[in-house]
């Protein structure tokens, strides 16, 4: 064995750079803000009440008068943007989904509301039928089961229009038919909301971390599942050609859903398109970490930021996560 009292001769020691606190500080390459953080908001008919979504434990489905004090609060500690989901009542709900583009709407109404009582937030919604229709489907249905391409993509042209209307910064088609970015930028421009910008969901995967939103929702498929219109997980070509697609049609941001599962989509995506890329922290990923989180498995707080840390790592410029009020806390 070699003489342990004579040093070894190394040039380069990395540990030199992680001897402390503050030099792991200084060099840390990647670094976690509330800049980053989209926040996921349910909103539901009624007044003062909110219901935990079991699924989804510190989740709420709020009525707009609560809400609205969650997004002041959220606004004071940073929090810059929230994409909003409505919970629409059974009864609202047809197979065409026609509750989704009017002007009295749920999510019309709590828009107007969200920008008068805070107009500096930029609200994000969400441009998808599945809440709206009672087969739960993302688009119109024939007879024999199919998802209508054409014919849902004019209806959510309508849909994106009606929240534009109404004060929607920034509209997110999640349904993943072909052709809607253009369709929508078209609707958009000709109502004279040239500025109102679109997050394409554009590599969104048929994924099964998708199941605590959906409760949330009540949005769940009555028949079948979502594969002939959302992604297959074991595909990467297929995400950059979605994403070139929707920027060619006029996305502004363009995101990857799920996030956690689907970190080299993200880099991916990242190393071949200029526009802001976003990532979904999506239910699954949030209730795994707060069910282990609850059996004492894990270090929640620190899952929870590694998680995180990981997504902007990989790429994404933003993330959409349900943690982001609690990690703002954490980063104040």
């Amino acid at each position: 064995m070699p003489d342990s009292n004579v040093p070894l001769n190394i040039a380069q020691r990395p540990r030199r750079l992680r001897r402390n606190p503050s030099i792991r500080s200084m060099v840390q390459e990647t670094k976690l803000s509330v800049d980053d953080f989209i926040y996921p908001l349910f909103v539901m008919e009624g007044e003062n009440h909110q219901e935990e979504i079991t699924s989804m434990p510190g989740c709420y489905r709020r009525t707009l008068d609560l809400l609205l004090a969650e997004i002041a609060e959220c606004y004071e500690l940073g929090i810059k943007a929230i994409a909003l989901f409505p919970v629409v009542p059974e009864e609202k709900k047809d197979d065409q989904g026609t509750e989704s583009y009017n002007p009295q709407g749920l999510a019309q109404r709590s828009v107007a509301a969200i920008k008068k009582a805070t107009p500096e937030i930029m609200i994000i919604t969400d441009v998808a039928l599945d809440p709206f229709t009672t087969h739960g489907h993302d688009g119109v249905m024939n007879e024999e089961g199919v998802i209508l391409n054409d014919e849902t993509v004019a209806i959510l042209a309508k849909m994106a229009v009606s929240q534009a209307a109404v004060g929607s910064d920034m509209v997110a088609p999640s349904d993943m038919m072909d052709g809607r970015v253009g369709a929508i930028r078209q609707a958009l421009d000709a109502n004279g909301y040239e500025h109102v910008g679109i997050l394409a969901y554009s590599a969104k995967y048929a994924s099964a971390y998708y199941g605590p939103f959906r409760e949330a929702l009540g949005s769940a498929p009555k028949s079948g599942d979502k594969k002939t219109y959302q992604m297959d997980p074991a595909n990467s070509r297929e995400a950059l050609r979605e994403i070139e697609l929707d920027i060619a049609e006029g996305a502004d941001m363009v995101m990857v859903k799920p996030a956690l599962a689907y970190l080299d989509i993200i880099h991916l995506v990242k190393a071949n398109c200029n526009v802001p890329v976003a990532a979904y922290n999506v239910s699954g990923e949030y209730s795994m970490i707060r069910a282990a989180g609850k059996m004492g498995w894990i270090d929640e707080k620190k899952i929870i930021l590694e998680t995180l840390l990981s997504m902007k790592r990989a790429g994404a410029d933003l993330i959409l996560t349900y943690f982001a009020k609690e990690v703002a806390l954490m980063l104040k």
